[in-house]
């Protein structure tokens, strides 16, 4: 009986139920193929762009194959154009070098020729010297003989003496042995020449050497009087300005430092543009002082 129900309702309610799946599966089917269709057309556009875009890959590899390609080849002609430069310039640099090296050579061999044509030269100036020493003596007369009242002595014998060689000869010789290393000859050679030409053109000159060679030995007591001699006997001569340098420079050495400043801004004053104004105001300042200070003789 209840089987029998079942089969009724079946029946009955069966027919009622499948109008409304039909309808909802035929929309779905419909969602589906719409959905199936953008697919499609997605796939189409994304394959259209894809070609696209390899296309265009494409052209930029070629594209920078062909720029490597000229950058290849620029390069090659630079290189090239470089080689062909470095070839014409080395040849002739290295002509240009041999040359100033050559130059170089005979410059050095004429220097060292004049070196020697002056060193004989010098040789020969120093044998003419000694060879008109050796004339003037032989020409020089004899003194006279002793008086029955016996030779004169004193002061005055000594001075009335005629000299031995001729001024400018004495000074010559005294100078060249300074020079070579004879200090006490020729000392004694410029004290020789202020005996006999005390009041010539050279004895300022004779005298400043004398105080020179006096600093040269550490006397420098005796230098400072010799440089006094040759401002207070010479004041206005050409080595009144060495004499002024030098007394300071002695002064200094004695540890009288304000009287040698004094002596350099003298120097200063009267010759401004000098040389030796110059290392007197690099002395002055190696002591800490100024060049403006009033000048003081001491």
């Amino acid at each position: 009986m209840k089987v029998l129900r079942l089969f009724l309702l079946t029946i009955f309610v069966f027919p009622a139920v499948c109008p409304a799946a039909s309808k909802e599966m035929l929309e779905l089917q419909r969602d589906v193929a719409d959905l199936q269709d953008q697919v499609r057309k997605l796939r189409s556009a994304f394959d259209e762009k894809t070609t696209t875009l390899t296309v265009l890959v494409q052209q930029s590899v070629d594209a920078s194959n062909k720029a490597n390609v000229a950058i290849a080849g620029l390069q090659g002609g630079i290189l090239e154009q470089l080689r062909q430069q470095g070839k014409e310039v080395v040849g002739p640099v290295v002509g240009v070098g041999a040359k100033v090296d050559q130059m170089t050579t005979q410059f050095q061999e004429v220097a060292n020729a004049m070196a020697d044509v002056t060193t004989r030269l010098g040789k020969l100036e120093q044998q003419v010297m000694d060879l008109g020493n050796a004339v003037r003596t032989i020409q020089t007369p004899a003194a006279p003989p002793p008086t029955a009242s016996g030779p004169s002595t004193g002061p005055t014998a000594s001075t009335s003496a005629p000299p031995p060689i001729p001024g400018d000869v004495l000074y010559q010789n005294a100078y060249r042995d300074r020079l070579g290393g004879k200090i006490d000859l020729a000392l004694q050679e410029f004290n020789d020449y202020l005996k006999y030409y005390g009041e010539s053109s050279l004895a300022p000159a004779a005298q400043f050497w004398i105080g020179d060679i006096y600093f040269s030995q550490n006397d420098f007591e005796k230098a400072l009087q010799a440089f006094d001699l040759v401002l207070e006997k010479y004041p206005s001569n050409n080595k009144t300005p060495d004499a002024l340098y030098m007394k300071g420079k002695t002064l200094l050495k004695l540890d009288r430092r304000t009287a040698g400043a004094n002596e350099f801004r003298e120097l200063i004053r009267r010759y401004p543009g000098s040389d030796l104004a110059t290392k007197a105001k690099a002395q002055l300042r190696s002591l800490g002082l100024s060049a403006s200070s009033a000048s003081r003789r001491k």
